[in-house]
């Protein structure tokens, strides 16, 4: 493993899950051209612009959902 503390996990936890949706939506917003060898261009290119702006946003947006949910459930 990496050997990153585990204190930064929900930094490792928002880089992959911003990575997954980023590249999950980016393949579905670039449906239309699947038929083309520019789909795998247009995906990566669209995949990494959605990455770079969901990043910070995960990252930010992570602890207060996180609490949120807390408040909306219980034990």
């Amino acid at each position: 493993m990496l050997g990153i503390p585990r204190r930064h996990s929900h930094f490792v936890f928002g880089v992959i899950q911003s990575g997954l949706t980023s590249l999950i939506a980016a393949g579905i917003a670039g449906f239309p051209a699947a038929g083309t060898f520019l789909f795998v261009q247009h995906w990566l290119a669209s995949w990494l612009i959605a990455w770079l702006a969901m990043l910070p946003i995960v990252l930010l947006a992570a602890p207060a959902i996180r609490s949120f949910s807390l408040r909306l459930t219980r034990e």
